[in-house]
């Protein structure tokens, strides 16, 4: 039986091992499935390739959802958008990490920061850790410098003094003498990070691809979180990683199991999750639109019940 092809665009980095996992266990080919995965190197990337079809799924980050379909993205399209999310990844695994020679967030003041982009991504998740560690706005630069693999090696290159990492780039550039001076889990609480997202209409056509990534991708955190298949899947972290050791690859692997922080095994969108980031737009970006229902953004016609006990 011939597979159905599906093209999926994602952020490089560990959040990714239930994809690897689903396609290396033929969990994916299980479903009918014949994925195919890139990474994007931007934000508006991504979401350009969502809309122009390039891309049927795209595994990002929930602003970034929130922020095109309220009309505030910096990429052009070239038609209104009709993004929504309907999987919960997990809940960002963000980390401030800095220079040597830089071991405080007050050592920041005049400093440059890297993020995805301006105004979307996770830049209002580093505004807030900023502002609630004392440090104002304009007490340090922030520049566009693309996704996390990018930001990793301008900041090792000296391009940059500090930058939001994800995993499994917080725990390389520890190991080379980067300082984490900050992790958003432990500011923010329920916090939106990863979410998977396609077009509404993408969806409705392609119902049985979308359960079919679903219970793959479902299978994979059950395999992942096995303790039998922890070795293997270190390996697999490895292999996916240039410069990652097996004591660093459990520690990656500790972090995407942790049960309240680690990938979302439910992958159910918990509502105070999906309110944090938009509370966190409303603040640094426009006003929110006044009653704006945050499931308008969703598909939870198909998505996962979200059960945080599961």
């Amino acid at each position: 039986m011939s597979r159905r092809a599906l093209k999926v665009l994602a952020f490089d980095g560990a959040f990714n091992l239930p994809l690897w996992v689903a396609d290396r266990q033929g969990f994916f080919a299980e479903q009918g499935l014949d994925v195919a995965l890139a990474f994007t190197p931007t934000s508006g990337f991504l979401v350009q390739a969502l809309m122009n079809g390039s891309a049927d799924i795209a595994l990002c980050g929930f602003d970034n959802i929130a922020a095109y379909q309220l009309g505030q993205g910096e990429a052009e399209l070239a038609e209104p958008p009709d993004l929504r999310a309907f999987m919960a990844g997990d809940p960002g695994f963000l980390a401030l990490v800095a220079r040597p020679g830089i071991d405080s967030i007050a050592a920041l003041r005049g400093a440059t920061l890297s993020v995805d982009a301006l105004t979307t991504g996770f830049a209002f998740v580093l505004r807030e850790m900023l502002e609630r560690a004392g440090l104002a706005p304009d007490g340090v630069s922030l520049v566009r410098a693309g996704g996390t693999a990018t930001r990793y090696a301008e900041l090792l290159a000296g391009r940059h003094d500090a930058t939001l990492l994800r995993a499994p780039y917080d725990r390389l550039a520890a190991t080379q003498g980067y300082r984490v001076l900050m992790r958003a889990r432990d500011l923010l609480g329920p916090y939106m990070g990863t979410v998977a997202a396609a077009r509404r209409r993408w969806i409705d056509a392609h119902r049985g691809e979308v359960a079919g990534f679903l219970a793959a991708y479902r299978q994979a955190l059950r395999w992942i979180a096995d303790p039998a298949h922890h070795t293997q899947a270190g390996a697999e972290l490895m292999a996916r990683h240039e410069g990652l050791d097996a004591v660093t690859a459990q520690q990656v692997l500790h972090d995407l199991l942790d049960r309240d922080q680690g990938l979302v095994r439910d992958q159910g969108l918990d509502p105070q999750a999906v309110a944090a980031v938009l509370g966190l737009r409303g603040k640094y970006g426009a006003p929110l639109p006044a009653g704006l229902d945050p499931a308008s953004l969703l598909a939870l016609d198909v998505a996962p019940a979200f059960d945080r006990t599961a």
